[in-house]
């Protein structure tokens, strides 16, 4: 594993924090992946993900202002780092790769 590793599901919630930008926080991502890709994520799941990705330093992470709909809580709001891009468009380009490499005869269903 290069130091750009990541699973399946850390990339799905990595490009979900990019796609929802400044409004990437646990609820919405996990809602925006549920809605997209029709695939049910528990809390759990996404919380372990966010924490590895940060450990990672593929993401960073500020709290926002408490509000009095959340009883006085704070969102947590993501970011994705450089490094976090990098290893996005790593895994980009090793997929692209491996598709290129199909030859046309593999998917030639007669």
């Amino acid at each position: 594993m290069g130091k750009y590793a990541i699973g399946e599901f850390e990339e799905v919630v990595l490009l979900t924090v990019a796609v929802l930008y400044e409004n990437a926080y646990g609820i919405a991502i996990k809602e925006d992946i549920e809605q997209r890709l029709k695939r049910k994520v528990s809390v759990g799941a996404m919380r372990t993900a966010l924490k590895r990705l940060e450990k990672k330093e593929f993401l960073t992470s500020e709290f926002g202002e408490a509000t009095a709909i959340r009883g006085g809580k704070r969102k947590r709001y993501f970011r994705v780092t450089p490094y976090g891009k990098k290893a996005l468009e790593k895994v980009m380009s090793d997929r692209q790769k491996l598709w290129e490499a199909i030859p046309t005869m593999a998917f030639d269903f007669k």
